[in-house]
């Protein structure tokens, strides 16, 4: 028998779903109105509610886009949310950037909201990061307090696999995170039958350690006694809880997909039978509330919402000139510092620049954890770049995952909101692309849709590159594909030197960096390389992002007579150049990227402008590339000095990177293909 529920209890749920209703008639009464895309609550008020009400202000909660009445439930006025609803410039959220029901929140009177997106099922990844800081935390400083992770999603999530991701972390690391799916049978206009042979509850039951219960969500009583246990049992036993709770879809599923298009009636009736305002309203009763003062208390509801909505409706559209705000926030290091050849530096490859560099980091900043595939104990990096890191920081700082780049990448953001500072590899660069949903959807958007609230402070460190055989999924290129992504800085240095300086300052950046690391150059095993290895700088040396520098200047006279050329490049590309240039003695010029976005287009245009004529070189397949479109920007801004065109100089237009080294060989730039372009480009 479901114990009775405390009238207050009842009557201050009763009265936040009259509320919540009267929000959805007030949508659909006013359509041309509330013209952006939304969804409601309606049918899921008892279940959300009952969740609320279990939240306290420590914990951190990931509502989905039907979450408005745990919003409700967790004290934002209909006002509020309508700002959003009406994309007003006074959305407290996003500033009017975003849909309804989706928000981010950073205060002391409710629950932590990161950002998350409206992609189906992604907040499982960024909220089970939550979990794993906290549980890092409370093990590193007992006596913290011990918030919980609650995470809200639809019952078609549970098919994306990034869940599954989720839920295989949280047993095996035993996460204090509730999942909380809403099961209304419907992903849209697919029902869960055609969809998944098993419901969230079945499912649960193959990640052992996962705690499970099944519910009539439409129920406010039930719902409320078991989020009460729950909770209260995640809370002392620090482990997951899924809860699945079977509700009523009782209107369109969005504002955009009219329930008329693809439900039947016969569907509309059964899910009208549990309709969870007509079952609270005879629980109410039960208590020997009068159904005069039910009346009223849907009228007080009514007459709030009007006036809310009426104040909504007044208040300001964003200014134009915002749109471009928050996509990064301000970084400190601004200026390079430190000693970059201290007195009697030994020479070091860029592979132990990169050890050195995350060392010293994770000697001054308590707060920077390590993970990825193979980087602990055992090996260190399957390049060794991490070798004794967790012997020296301990398993807790410096860890192992699964093959789950989804959730190496998707996690930090969730860590980052715990106060963490998470340092990420992905092995190779070829298989970031299944983390590229996590990386695209959460990562590089949060800081840009929370209005800077949620900016993720992480470094993701890549290798890439081709050499010496390394194949078609081990020597990819992919910083046309990175750059594509606005919200990502990224980095790429060319030699120890820069690796251990430019490691800091995207370490030290609280906005998300990618730090691209060409494994040929890491013990400069490839002829022409050895200028790779450099002194290694002193531990404060740090190089403000964005700053190219000149790794190879041209002599005063060449560039005086009109024989001189510029190129723009990075990474191997540097080498290539530098060998190339040998045979072409100082008529070359060689600028060295050391971070592509953001971009040092001063010294690039100052250096074009200079010499008259430029080759842009990349390892990347050279068609649709980062390199052509920075050739056409240099022609725009240098057109006037410009005595040739701007040539650009790439892979081969492959898919992949051939292993046999002959294959590989034809494929890529080399000096010679380099030292062939530029005596064209001279020629001219």
């Amino acid at each position: 028998m479901i114990a009775m529920v405390d009238a207050g209890i009842l009557i201050r749920a009763f009265r936040l779903m009259a509320t919540a209703r009267a929000m959805a008639s007030t949508y659909e009464q006013n359509r041309q109105v509330c013209k952006y895309v939304h969804s409601t609550s309606s049918g899921h008020e008892a279940i959300q509610l009952a969740t609320a009400f279990q939240l306290l202000t420590e914990d951190y909660v990931s509502p989905y886009y039907r979450d408005e009445s745990m919003l409700l439930g967790l004290g934002f006025s209909p006002e509020i949310l309508m700002r959003q609803l009406l994309a007003r410039g006074n959305d407290i959220f996003t500033g009017g950037k975003v849909y309804y029901t989706h928000p981010n929140f950073r205060g002391a009177d409710k629950p932590t909201i990161i950002h998350q997106s409206s992609a189906t099922g992604m907040q499982a990844i960024p909220a089970t990061g939550i979990a794993q800081g906290l549980a890092f935390l409370e093990k590193t400083n007992p006596g913290l307090q011990r918030p919980l992770v609650l995470c809200s999603f639809g019952d078609a999530s549970i098919t994306e696999g990034e869940v599954s991701e989720a839920f295989q972390v949280a047993v095996l690391k035993k996460l204090p995170i509730i999942y909380l799916v809403q099961d209304n049978e419907w992903g849209i206009s697919v029902s869960s039958d055609e969809a998944r042979s098993m419901d969230a509850f079945e499912y649960a039951a193959g990640f052992p350690g996962m705690e499970r219960i099944k519910i009539d969500g439409s129920d406010f009583e039930q719902s409320f006694n078991c989020m009460e246990q729950v909770f209260r049992y995640v809370r002392e036993y620090r482990t997951p809880y899924l809860v699945q709770a079977r509700v009523p879809l009782l209107t369109h599923h969005t504002s955009g997909v009219r329930m008329e298009a693809y439900r039947t009636e016969e569907d509309l009736i059964k899910h009208r039978a549990a309709d969870p305002l007509i079952l609270i309203k005879r629980q109410l009763q039960r208590h020997g509330v009068s159904g005069e003062y039910i009346a009223d208390i849907e009228k007080e509801a009514a007459i709030q919402v009007a006036s809310d909505f009426k104040m909504a409706m007044a208040s300001p559209e964003p200014e134009p000139a915002t749109a471009g705000e928050y996509i990064f926030v301000p970084t400190t290091v601004l200026h390079e510092s430190g000693e970059r050849v201290p007195a009697n530096a030994k020479k070091i490859p860029m592979v132990d620049a990169v050890l050195y560099a995350l060392r010293e980091i994770m000697e001054d900043f308590p707060e920077a954890i390590m993970y990825g595939q193979d980087i602990g104990r055992r090996l260190g990096g399957v390049f060794r770049e991490t070798a004794t890191l967790a012997v020296q920081f301990g398993d807790d700082r410096v860890f192992n995952t699964a093959i789950q780049e989804a959730y190496i990448i998707g996690s930090t953001a969730g860590m980052c909101a715990t106060g963490l500072k998470p340092i990420v590899e992905i092995q190779f660069g070829d298989y970031i692309f299944p983390g590229f949903n996590q990386l695209v959807t959460e990562i590089a958007k949060s800081c840009y849709l929370s209005c800077g609230k949620f900016p993720v402070q992480t470094l993701i460190r890549v290798p890439v590159g081709a050499y010496q055989g390394g194949g078609p999924y081990h020597s990819g290129s992919i910083e046309t594909t990175l750059l594509s992504v606005k919200g990502l800085k990224i980095v790429y240095p060319s030699n120890a030197a820069d690796m251990k300086g430019l490691m800091k300052a995207a370490f030290l950046d609280p906005n998300p960096v990618i730090m691209l690391e060409h494994k040929g150059l890491y013990w400069s095993k490839v002829p022409g390389t050895e200028d790779a290895k450099t002194p290694e700088p002193s531990r404060d040396y740090i190089i403000p992002l964005g700053k190219a520098s000149i790794a190879l200047k041209a002599s005063s006279a060449a560039v005086e007579n009109g024989e001189s050329a510029a190129v723009i490049t990075y990474g191997m590309g540097v080498y290539w150049a530098m060998a190339a240039a040998k045979k072409l003695p100082g008529q070359i010029e060689i600028v060295d990227l050391r971070c592509l976005f953001p971009l040092d287009e001063e010294l690039i245009f100052e250096t074009v402008r200079l010499h008259g004529k430029c080759l842009v070189l990349t390892e990347d397949a050279q068609n649709n590339s980062f390199a052509e479109a920075l050739a056409a920007r240099i022609s725009k801004a240098c057109f006037k000095s410009l005595d040739a065109a701007v040539e650009v100089l790439g892979a081969m237009n492959v898919p992949a990177i051939p292993m046999n080294v002959l294959l590989e060989n034809e494929v890529l730039p080399n000096g010679l293909k380099v030292e062939s372009a530029l005596r064209n480009l001279l020629s001219q």
